[in-house]
């Protein structure tokens, strides 16, 4: 087989690969792009901002390691996945925390307060049968109630935020999957292009791989 054969074969499939890559990058990045505006439109549609630096409280920046974030986006528009994630775990999460305990229900959920609210119910009912009053109980259905709809409101909130966030981290993943298939595209081009260079500055008429017994010709310099 003649070498310039062999070069541009070779060079001929490493720019094909580049084309591919290519391809694939823009497919990746075009997901990217798509993540990140539609993040951005649905967010910032919600006009949720967060509160200003100077007015947050102590437990608010020092709740959590992470709510050190409510700092660094205080006054900020939300648009963002990370800022998504920061106002749903160290915002509304504490906030909710905050709720249930002053209700009297340290640590509940919506899921938990749905067997509360049952309890309290059952115990009204035996109360009223045996004539007891049932005032007290009545008033800690009621908070329980109520809390039940804050939670209910926060923890769809906060999931909402949090698949936002998840989705924007998939766009991010695409992204770089984007950049680095970029650059394996670079490689291979230039490797391409490194190939058809060589094939044109090398003799026609040398030969590599050839079948035993068969002469080698091989270029006598002028």
């Amino acid at each position: 087989m003649k070498r310039r054969t062999l070069d541009i074969t070779l060079a001929g499939g490493g720019l094909l690969v580049a084309l591919l890559l290519l391809a694939l990058g823009f497919a990746a990045f075009g997901q990217y792009s798509f993540a990140q505006n539609y993040v951005k439109e649905e967010l910032s549609a919600q006009k949720i901002v967060f509160t200003p630096a100077d007015k947050l409280t102590a437990e608010e920046t020092s709740w959590k390691a992470g709510s050190t974030c409510l700092v660094t986006y205080g006054g900020q528009l939300m648009e963002t996945g990370p800022q998504a994630e920061c106002y749903a775990k160290y915002y509304i999460a504490l906030h909710m925390e905050k709720s249930a305990i002053a209700s009297g229900f340290p640590g509940a959920t919506y899921a938990t307060l749905g067997s509360i609210r049952t309890d309290l119910s059952a115990q009204i009912a035996a109360a009223k049968t045996k004539g007891d009053t049932t005032a007290d109980l009545q008033k800690s259905l009621d908070s329980a109630t109520s809390l039940r709809t804050t939670m209910q409101t926060g923890e769809t909130l906060r999931g909402l935020l949090l698949t936002v966030f998840g989705f924007s981290v998939l766009g991010s993943m695409a992204g770089l999957a984007a950049s680095l298939v970029f650059a394996l595209a670079g490689v291979m081009l230039l490797l391409a292009i490194a190939g058809f260079v060589h094939a044109f500055v090398t003799p026609k008429d040398k030969v590599i791989f050839a079948p035993a017994g068969q002469p080698v010709t091989v270029p006598v310099p002028v």
